[in-house]
């Protein structure tokens, strides 16, 4: 008799995309949700432009609500967890991905308050969402964190001091969750993208872009379903024997 095949199906689940009112935020959040997952979508400053990912999201036949907070802040934290839990639901899958500035600069014009804004969206906002829903997830013996990180890590980018050090942290992180987590039935894993031009790019010079279009060895620029598929795996069944892995979406621009 043939093996029945790990499901991708996520009906019944509740996921928190953090950061997901727009970019790769915004297409992981419809990716989670094509699966059948209704989806928390976090934003915390621009009601528009997080009325206009909502109203895409539901466009594609997804479930979605809109939850504004601060997801470096602790009380606004345990608050957006319980506000998601009575509209939604528990929180069974956790995608924390919202971020600041990402400027490129030496080291010289970096101040250490810059250094601890970058530690707090991608280990400090990691940490606190993950203590918020654990007592749920630990309870019914399943979960899913995914992470999203950035090939900057592997490729070692230059003036990027601030970002590469958090995401580096936030990569060491996922890899200790995961072991600590796995009696649990809780995979820890990470997505990194390489550059994806969304909205955050489009003032970024064009000589940059091209650069860095040139030397992708899949000869495409990646789109943000590149990452929502990425994410939606580990989510799933299908993707549940993995954990404390990162997977590099960046179409090969990669040397470790």
């Amino acid at each position: 008799m043939p093996q029945q095949l790990p499901s991708h199906d996520l009906s019944g689940r509740v996921a928190l995309v953090t950061g997901s009112s727009t970019g790769l935020g915004l297409a992981i959040a419809e990716s989670l949700g094509r699966r059948g997952a209704k989806v928390a979508m976090n934003f915390a400053n621009n009601v528009e432009r997080a009325e206009r990912g909502l109203a895409q999201v539901r466009e594609a036949g997804v479930e979605a609500e809109l939850f504004r907070a601060d997801v470096c802040d602790p009380a606004a934290v345990e608050q957006l967890v319980a506000d998601v839990a009575a509209k939604l639901g528990p929180v069974d899958i956790l995608v924390p991905n919202a971020t600041g500035p990402q400027p490129q600069r030496p080291i010289e014009e970096y101040d250490w308050d810059f250094y601890q804004e970058m530690l707090d969206f991608f280990v400090k906002s990691p940490y606190l969402l993950t203590r918020a829903i654990l007592p749920h997830l630990k309870e019914q013996r399943w979960g899913r964190i995914v992470n999203i990180g950035s090939e900057v890590v592997d490729r070692a980018v230059p003036s990027f001091s601030a970002y590469v050090a958090a995401k580096g942290a936030q990569r060491a992180w996922t890899r200790s969750m995961s072991q600590e987590l796995a009696p649990w039935n809780i995979t820890v894993n990470m997505v990194s993208p390489g550059w994806i031009p969304v909205e955050r790019h489009e003032s970024d010079p064009q000589e940059m872009k091209d650069e860095y279009r040139a030397i992708i060895p899949l000869d495409r620029w990646g789109v943000p379903g590149d990452i929502g598929e990425a994410v939606a795996h580990f989510a799933t069944e299908a993707g549940g024997f993995s954990t404390g892995q990162t997977l590099v979406v960046n179409g090969g621009n990669t040397t470790i």
